[in-house]
C-alpha cells in the first residue's frame, strides 16, 4: 500500500485535485467581471444580477452537494469529483448563449449542479491522503484554488470583456475543465478510507456501510464546535462572496475604473489572497502541534476575521484609490485563513464513512449563508439605497453586508471553547470501534 501512496504521489493527487478546483472557481466566479457588459445588454437590475451571482447558483449547489456527497461516501469519489467537473464546465460554456435573465439563470444553476460534487469527494479524498497532523495545510493547499481560480477568472473576463464578448469569454473558461475531468479520472487513485489515520481502519470498518445522510446530519449536528464552526463560516463567506460579486461594480461605479483595468487589479488581489489561504492552514497546524491545543485552528480564523473589517470600511467609504486598492490586498490575504482550519477541523469531527458528507454540510451552510445571501443581499439594498445615494448606493450595500464578519468571528472563538471536548469524543469513538473489531 505504501509503494502505491507514496508521498510524491499523494504530492501529485494534490496538485491535480488543486487544477480541478483552479477551474471550479475560475468558471464560477468568471460572471462577476461580467456583471456590468451583462446587465447593459440583457438591461438586468441589481436583484437580478445577485441573484445570478449568488441565490441561483447557491441554492443548488449546496443543496445538491449533500446527496452527492452521500454518494461519494459509498461509490468512488475520484469518478464523481470527474463527471461533475464534466457537467460544471459543459453548462459554463452554455452561459453564452443565454438570450435574457431566465436563460442565463438556468446555465448558472446547472453550473451549480455539476459543483455540487467537487469539494466534498476532494475534502475526502485528501483526508485519506494526508494524516491530521498535516491535513490543515493539505486543505489550505487545495483552497488555493480560491484565489487562484478567482484571479484567472478576473484576468481572462476583464480581457474578455473587452477583446471578445462576456459571451466568447463564457466558451473560452468552459471547455479546459473537460479535459482536466479526464485527466483526474485516468490518472487518481481511490485511496482505502481512513488510510492516513493513527488508528488504521479494520477490514470490518472498510466492509461497514456509510451511515445516512440524517445519521451524519444528527451526529455532526450534536457537536456544538460544529455548529458554531458552520455558522461562522457562513457569516464570513456572506462578506466574502458579496464582496466578490460586486467588488467589479463598484470599482467600475464609483471610481470609474475600465474593466479590463478592474479585471487586473481584481486578478492581482485575488492571486495575493493566496498568502492567506495557505497561511491560515500553515498556522492552524503549526500552532496547534506547538502548543498541543487544537482550539488554535478557531483562534487563526477568528483572529484573522476581526482584523480584516476595519480595512473593509476604508476599502468601500476611501475616496481615493490609493487606499482602496491597498486595503483589498489585505482582506484579500487575511480573507482566506478560515478556510484549511474550518475543514480540517470538520473532518475531524466525523468518522471516516462520514468525510465527504460532513464536508458537503460545512458548504451546505456556508454557501447557502455566504453565496446564496451575500451577493443577492448587497444587490437589494444597492437598489433599495439607490434613490438616496444614487452610484454610490452600492458602496453603502456593501459596507452593511461587512458587519456580518464581526457575527462570525464571535461564533469562531465560541467554537473554540467546544472543539477539544467534541475531538476527543469522536476520537475515542473510532479508537474504540478498532478495538473492538474482531481480530
Amino acid at each position: 500500500m505504501s509503494e502505491k501512496y507514496t508521498p510524491r504521489y499523494r504530492n501529485y493527487a494534490l496538485g491535480v485535485l488543486l487544477l480541478g478546483y483552479i477551474v471550479n472557481f475560475v468558471d464560477r466566479s468568471i460572471l462577476a467581471i461580467l456583471l456590468e457588459p451583462i446587465k447593459i445588454e440583457l438591461a438586468l437590475s441589481d436583484t437580478q444580477l445577485g441573484l445570478l451571482g449568488g441565490l441561483a447558483f447557491a441554492l443548488f449547489y449546496a443543496t445538491l452537494g449533500i446527496p452527492i456527497a452521500a454518494l461519494a461516501d459509498r461509490w468512488s469519489r475520484v469518478k464523481v469529483l470527474s463527471i461533475s467537473m464534466v457537467i460544471w464546465s459543459a453548462m459554463t460554456a452554455l452561459c453564452g448563449l443565454a438570450s435574457g435573465f431566465w436563460t442565463l439563470l438556468i446555465a448558472r444553476i446547472g453550473v451549480g449542479i455539476g459543483e455540487a460534487g467537487a469539494s466534498p469527494p476532494s475534502h475526502s479524498l485528501i483526508s485519506d491522503y494526508f494524516p491530521i497532523e498535516t491535513r490543515a495545510t493539505a486543505l489550505s493547499i487545495y483552497a488555493l484554488g480560491i484565489p487562484i481560480g478567482s484571479m484567472v477568472g478576473n484576468f481572462v473576463g476583464g480581457w474578455g470583456a473587452e477583446e471578445l464578448g462576456w459571451r466568447m469569454t463564457f466558451y473560452l473558461v468552459g471547455v479546459p475543465g473537460i479535459l482536466i475531468a479526464f485527466l483526474l479520472l485516468a490518472t487518481l487513485r481511490e485511496p482505502p478510507r481512513g488510510m492516513s489515520e493513527k488508528v488504521q481502519p479494520t477490514e470490518a470498518d472498510a466492509a461497514d456501510k456509510a451511515p445516512s445522510m440524517k445519521e451524519v446530519f444528527r451526529f455532526l449536528w450534536a457537536k456544538r464546535s460544529f455548529r458554531h464552526i458552520g455558522f461562522a463560516a457562513g457569516l464570513h463567506a456572506f462578506v466574502g462572496y458579496g464582496a466578490g460579486t460586486w467588488n467589479a461594480p463598484f470599482l467600475i461605479r464609483s471610481h470609474e475604473m475600465p474593466i479590463t483595468e478592474v479585471g487586473s487589479w481584481l486578478a492581482l488581489i485575488a492571486g495575493i489572497g493566496a498568502i492567506g489561504t495557505f497561511g491560515g492552514g500553515f498556522l492552524g497546524d503549526q500552532l496547534s502541534k506547538r502548543y498541543d491545543d487544537r482550539r488554535w485552528y478557531l483562534w487563526v480564523s477568528g483572529i484573522a476575521t476581526i482584523v480584516m473589517v476595519p480595512f473593509q470600511f476604508v476599502a468601500y467609504l476611501y475616496s481615493d484609490l490609493v487606499a482602496v486598492i491597498p486595503c483589498l490586498f489585505v482582506v484579500s490575504i487575511l480573507g482566506g485563513m478560515y478556510l484549511g482550519p474550518s475543514f480540517a477541523m470538520t473532518q475531524a469531527l466525523v468518522s471516516l464513512r462520514m468525510r465527504a458528507v460532513a464536508s458537503a454540510l460545512l458548504l451546505f451552510m456556508l454557501n447557502i449563508i455566504g453565496m446564496g445571501l451575500g451577493p443577492y443581499v448587497v444587490g437589494v439594498l444597492s437598489d433599495a439605497f439607490g434613490p438616496a445615494y444614487g452610484i454610490s448606493s452600492l458602496r453603502y450595500a456593501l459596507c452593511i453586508a461587512v458587519l456580518a464578519n464581526i457575527w462570525a468571528t464571535v461564533h469562531y472563538f465560541c467554537g473554540a471553547k467546544m472543539l477539544r471536548k467534541d475531538l476527543e469524543d469522536t476520537e475515542a469513538l473510532n479508537a474504540g470501534r478498532a478495538m473492538s473489531a474482531p481480530a
